[in-house]
């Protein structure tokens, strides 16, 4: 557990979630201040949970950096990056009303029980009033759950299962990035704009619930304009070696590999793949294709030449064109060189998300900042008009198509832009079946 800058406030006393074989902080405060954590000295201890090892530990290394670059501009550091560009004005680079920002992080190893645990002490023996981070939906959707438990407010990283603002929804839990039914929506008709109605797809997918709700998505927006889905295969997180679940596709009947692999693992599935001549081949008289529905620069960087020409969905790309991604893109170049990826972003974006909440709330108390964060719409933070939506806690706006450069002019251009696909065309009902089963519940203050 690293730590910056942190001074102890508060005694805390030690409970137990059920059956959860974690204990959860219970604080002593006055009644005028009855919530987890309350910040009654000159600063705020925000706490990043990222895996910084793992299958998805080069996500989060640049959530890391988009993080710290958070706290700098809230501070007043540096150019202010978004705070200039964000439709809401309540945040002045003085802190979060007034106190200064400081954070501990930890390491979820991209492993629920170690997330939580990690979670759990930074709650507890550091104060953290906010968790954010992550780059498994496994993880959100256990630290989600940690957090409502706790008292405190919970602004996931990088999570793409639908369960996490679905059925696993809490009322301390919020979502930026977008999920794998959005993916799906805006995906489909690309894929029948390039490859027709007329493929038989084989699904290779990550044994979580990311993955099982990537695949059941992909594979409804795909059946519904023809497709025809020939297996789906399971394959554990962080397997390596993928070569024994590609080897039975060549014979399998498919035309089309669908990849429900993210991270270190879509890397190696993907380019195990194309050493398999799967790019090369034809079947059902048509040219073998692979889709891979969620990647991202990072990944593309890993996959290198094997990611060209490769169809998938992002929540955000550096490349976009409006005032808010130049400004972040601009602030993030300086600091550390290069652009961020989807992750950094919108863990940049929760960061900034919640100090002008709690702002504009007046107030640290999670009801309040629940308060202030249902059904806010905003703009300005690289995504066009976005809505909080009060039903789920899930943003909406627009989603990036993209797919693999064939001739990059560096290792930061391996993606291009096919379409932004618009809101409308990725807005689902709050009881969609994708997402039936869970109900936000009531906001819980903690103490």
């Amino acid at each position: 557990m690293r730590r910056q800058n942190f001074s102890r406030r508060g005694l805390l006393r030690t409970g137990a979630i059920g059956g959860a074989g974690l204990a959860l902080p219970t604080i002593f405060t006055s009644s005028a201040s009855a919530f987890t954590n309350n910040p009654t000295g000159s600063s705020v201890t925000l706490g990043f949970n990222v895996p910084q090892t793992g299958a998805y530990a080069d996500e989060g290394a640049d959530e890391l950096r988009a993080f710290e670059l958070a706290v700098e501009h809230l501070n007043g550091g540096g150019d202010g990056g978004m705070l200039n560009t964000f439709s809401s004005k309540a945040l002045d680079g003085t802190g979060i009303l007034g106190k200064k920002v400081e954070f501990v992080t930890g390491d979820t190893q991209t492993k629920s029980d170690a997330a939580r645990a990690s979670a759990q002490s930074m709650i507890q023996k550091d104060g953290a009033i906010m968790i954010s981070g992550g780059s498994s939906s496994g993880v959100a959707v256990a630290v989600q759950g940690l957090c409502q438990e706790a008292g405190v407010i919970f602004m996931s990283g990088l999570t793409h299962s639908n369960d996490t603002t679905g059925k696993d929804r809490k009322a301390n839990g919020f979502r930026h990035f977008f999920n794998a039914y959005m993916s799906a929506a805006a995906l489909a008709p690309v894929l029948q704009n390039l490859y027709g109605t007329d493929r038989k797809a084989y699904h290779l997918t990550a044994d979580y619930t990311w993955g099982w709700t990537q695949e059941e998505s992909i594979a409804a927006a795909t059946e519904a304009m023809g497709w025809q889905t020939t297996e789906k295969v399971r394959t554990p997180l962080g397997a390596g070696d993928f070569s024994s679940y590609i080897a039975p596709v060549l014979n399998s009947g498919a035309d089309v590999l669908v990849l429900n692999h993210y991270g270190g693992d879509m890397v190696n599935s993907l380019t195990q793949a194309v050493q398999f001549g799967l790019r090369e081949r034809q079947a059902n008289g048509q040219d073998f294709q692979i889709v891979v529905p969620l990647y991202s620069e990072l990944m593309a960087r890993g996959a290198g030449s094997a990611i060209a020409g490769i169809p998938g969905s992002q929540n955000w790309d550096w490349k976009l064109e409006d005032e808010g991604t130049k400004a972040f893109v601009k602030s993030f170049g300086e600091k550390y060189g290069f652009p961020p990826s989807q992750a950094a972003h919108t863990c940049y974006v929760q960061t900034l998300l919640y100090a002008d909440a709690v702002t504009r709330a007046g107030d640290f108390n999670p009801c309040a900042v629940v308060e202030a964060l249902e059904g806010f719409e905003f703009d300005g933070m690289g995504n066009g008009p976005t809505l909080y939506r009060a039903d789920d806690h899930q943003c909406f706006k627009d989603v990036v198509v993209v797919k693999g450069a064939e001739n990059p002019q560096d290792e930061f251009h391996l993606v291009e832009i096919v379409e932004v696909t618009p809101t409308e065309q990725v807005t689902y009902a709050p009881d969609h079946p994708m997402f039936a089963g869970g109900a936000l519940g009531e906001c819980n203050p903690g103490a």
